[in-house]
């Protein structure tokens, strides 16, 4: 098998890009250089807010950036384009259908793993954006997997807004008993898996070191990250 190319449509947002490739370095089994994934990124910062404009906040819709980001990375050669943002998973089919090329999908591929992660789950919780929960993306994919999908009440989704957008997209740290505060009450609603189902959210656990205390939660950002190392043929560095 040739070497792949890795295309990241990145920027939504900018430190979510930079972790989702930083963990594809971490994570892929490789004893030297040229062992790891050649990844192309288009940095794209100014893409129009997601959420602002599903919830009708912006007339900008970043559709026509994505796509053209996404056959830019083709033009440019590479094998399959990955999305590290779940609410921009909105337009998935629209992006795929203007390239020739594979585009994983983060949201299909975290229903999965939830499956494969918890036996005999049912209910999956999912911390994410307004932009998420109002298209339901989430929920259309637990339905096609005969699962229920929750989300946190309203006041609880000011709190989880509030982490993505006021802390870390702003360059700032997301407290501990804050971000379990969430979880603890996705687990009390009866969710079997939690998922972090926003890539800023991701660096938020991250930095937090969570994932021995929360052991539920399916970081969508690691699986997207495991899948593309593994979707251009490489080996997952085995856990110590």
């Amino acid at each position: 098998m040739k070497p792949q190319l890795v295309g990241i449509i990145g920027g939504v947002g900018p430190m979510a890009t930079v972790y989702f490739m930083e963990m594809v370095l971490k994570k892929t089994r490789a004893a030297r250089d040229q062992d790891h994934l050649d990844m192309l990124v288009s940095n794209h910062a100014t893409i129009p807010d997601r959420t602002d404009f599903l919830l009708g906040k912006s007339s900008e819709s970043p559709l026509q950036a994505m796509i053209a980001d996404a056959k830019t990375l083709q033009n440019a050669g590479c094998d399959f384009v990955v999305l590290p943002c779940n609410t921009a998973h909105y337009f998935f089919e629209a992006v795929q259908e203007s390239i020739h090329i594979p585009l994983l999908n983060i949201i299909e591929e975290t229903v999965k793993r939830c499956l494969a992660k918890v036996p005999q789950l049912r209910t999956i919780g999912v911390m994410a954006t307004e932009g998420t929960i109002y298209t339901n993306t989430y929920a259309l994919a637990c339905e096609k997997y005969g699962l229920s999908c929750l989300y946190p009440g309203a006041d609880v989704q000011k709190q989880v807004s509030s982490m993505i957008y006021d802390k870390v997209k702003a360059g700032k740290s997301v407290g501990k008993e804050e971000f379990l505060s969430v979880v603890n009450t996705l687990r009390k609603m009866g969710c079997g898996a939690i998922v972090l189902g926003c890539t800023e959210l991701s660096v938020a656990f991250a930095d937090l070191q969570l994932e021995q205390e929360c052991p539920d939660v399916v970081d969508s950002l690691t699986v997207l990250a495991e899948q593309t190392i593994l979707f251009a043929g490489k080996e997952l560095k085995e856990e110590v």
